[in-house]
């Protein structure tokens, strides 16, 4: 006889496993930094390499955790 398998992946169960604590601290961190970025909107000058640029200061801070989490997303998926 096999176990009976609902239609989600092969786990049963009422969903408790859906908010583990270390998906509760990553979504805890992440509103923190959503609110840390968009607290801080005041035009600021930004040298990368040659150019300066003058960019909200959210724009900046968004545009370095997205490139943080594709690097962490590319190297993640690599060790796999």
């Amino acid at each position: 006889m096999s176990p009976k398998t609902s239609g989600s992946g092969g786990r049963t169960g009422d969903g408790r496993r859906m908010f583990t604590p270390a998906r509760v601290a990553v979504l805890l961190l992440a509103a923190v930094a959503l609110i840390f970025i968009f607290e801080n909107t005041r035009a600021t000058r930004i040298r990368l390499l040659v150019p300066e640029v003058t960019m909200p200061l959210w724009t900046a801070l968004l545009a370095t955790g997205v490139i943080g989490a594709l690097c962490g997303a590319y190297f993640r998926r690599r060790r796999s």
